[in-house]
């Protein structure tokens, strides 16, 4: 018997499909919040199908497009889908929720790229119905400035944020992928106020950033792992879009709620 799971992120959703009832448990606890019960919701489709045997290989994802398929591996997964059909199927290793988890990942990277969309290594939040999103290598302070949040604020992200242009403006939306606070973003979304380029220092300040070198902090922190030279120049040139519409800041703080003030 074949169980459906329809996990919803940015406004598009996606059916899981598995025979396995133990894995339909964990996704439905792993994607709590982001579940709909609207089957004819999802045009996008993976099955999943649990076996023993896939060659160990590296840790690292391979994505690649081949005879109008996508491809993506690593050692515990192997997927394919198909943009003409919006399916595609998912071999993994065990009933976890890692190895779709990146599977999902790549795929809305993917589906991102013509609506002019990315997924950002950064955290986001609401606050005063706008967002704003909080990006930096590791250890630049993305979840320093989430737990610093005062009540009023709701966490979209602490480590992906999902962003793409809606009705003539930029959107983030709440994602389940949890960085160190081990936390899911709540489901919800804002018009994109700001953007802030992470920095730990002495004081808290905030200096604006010209639109070159905001794009090249950007494209540094966005993920996309496919190799094809068409999609590249289209994340390139979303990265240079938004930032000719949206503000961005150098946010230099120290750890105290006191920068929200400067935020937000």
């Amino acid at each position: 018997m074949t169980h459906d799971v329809i996990v919803e992120i940015g406004g598009t959703p996606v059916r899981l499909s598995t025979e396995d009832p133990a894995l339909v448990e964990i996704l439905h606890d792993r994607y709590a919040g982001f579940i709909t019960d609207r089957p004819a919701a999802a045009p996008l489709q993976l099955r999943i199908h649990l076996v023993s045997g896939l060659v160990p290989g590296a840790d690292d994802v391979h994505v690649t497009r081949s005879n109008g398929l996508w491809r993506f591996e690593r050692s515990d997964f192997m997927a394919e889908w198909s943009p003409e059909t919006g399916r595609g199927t998912v071999r993994q290793t065990l009933p976890n929720p890692y190895s779709i988890d990146t599977v999902l990942r790549i795929l809305h990277s993917v589906v991102l790229v013509p609506q002019r969309g990315f997924l950002l290594h950064a955290a986001s939040a609401i606050r005063h119905g706008r967002a704003f999103v909080f990006s930096g290598i590791s250890g630049a302070g993305k979840t320093t400035i989430s737990r610093l949040a005062p009540p009023d604020v709701t966490l979209l992200s602490d480590e992906i944020s999902y962003i793409r242009p809606n009705e003539g403006r930029y959107v983030a939306f709440g994602t389940p992928f949890a960085g160190e606070l081990a936390k899911a973003g709540e489901n919800v979304s804002a018009p994109l106020e700001a953007v802030f380029l992470l920095a730990q220092g002495p004081e808290n300040r905030r200096d604006p950033v010209a639109p070159a070198e905001a794009a090249r902090a950007l494209l540094r922190n966005i993920l996309f792992f496919a190799e094809d030279p068409g999609l590249v120049e289209l994340v390139f040139r979303s990265a240079l879009d938004c930032v000719s519409r949206v503000p961005v800041w150098r946010l230099t703080f120290v750890p105290d709620p006191k920068i929200w003030e400067m935020i937000a």
